[in-house]
């Protein structure tokens, strides 16, 4: 018989089959926070009438995007 306790036993099997997950929850959200951040900045600076690239735009709304789906994609199911 196994002496682990039950609830330690589901944690590390849980651990097991994702590793990782918080650290890479982590770094979605800075990336997704970072990329939103500066989606605000550039809208700011069109607000102010100043010019933005096109290209950094789409880019930053294309980081934006990706990170959240990302983060969207890693959550936990089972809870």
């Amino acid at each position: 018989m196994s002496k682990i306790d039950p609830e330690l036993k589901k944690k590390l099997l849980k651990e097991s089959q994702a590793p990782f997950r918080g650290l890479r929850r982590v770094l979605w959200m800075a990336f997704a926070g970072s990329a939103f951040l500066g989606l605000i900045i550039m809208f700011s600076k069109i607000a102010g009438g100043n010019e933005v690239q096109q290209n950094n735009l789409f880019i930053q709304i294309g980081a934006c995007a990706l990170f959240s789906f990302l983060l969207f994609l890693d959550r936990n199911k089972t809870d």
